[in-house]
C-alpha cells in the first residue's frame, strides 16, 4: 500500500468513529428544547448513524483493495464461482447503452 491509501483509510475510520459517537452521545442526550425542532434533530441524529454505516463501509471496501466498480464485480463473480453458482448474465439493453454511449 501506498502512504496515500494508508492515510485515506485513517481518515476514513476516524470519520466513522465520529459519526457514530457523536450520534450515539446525541441518542442518549436525549432531547431538551422546543418541542417543534424534534424532527429536526431525530432526522440529524439518523444521518449521523447512517454516515457512520456508509464511512466504515467505503473503509472496509478501500482495505479489501476494492477502488473501482470493476474491482466489486470481480470480487462478485469471484464469490459466485467459489459457491459454485452460475455466471451472472447482462441485460441485453444495458449492453446496447453502453455501447451508444462509447461511440
Amino acid at each position: 500500500m501506498e502512504g496515500g491509501d494508508v492515510m485515506s483509510q485513517w481518515i476514513w475510520g476516524i470519520a466513522s468513529a465520529t459519526q457514530l459517537g457523536w450520534g450515539i452521545r446525541s441518542l442518549t442526550k436525549g432531547y431538551s428544547g422546543d418541542t417543534r425542532f424534534m424532527p429536526l434533530k431525530a432526522f440529524a441524529v439518523a444521518s449521523l448513524f447512517l454516515g457512520s454505516a456508509a464511512s466504515s463501509s467505503v473503509l472496509l471496501l478501500k482495505h479489501n483493495g476494492i477502488h473501482k466498480v470493476e474491482d466489486l464485480v470481480e470480487a462478485g463473480a469471484n464469490l459466485r464461482a467459489k459457491l459454485g453458482l452460475r455466471q451472472h448474465t447482462q441485460n441485453k439493453n444495458m449492453d446496447d447503452s453502453r455501447q451508444k454511449a462509447q461511440s
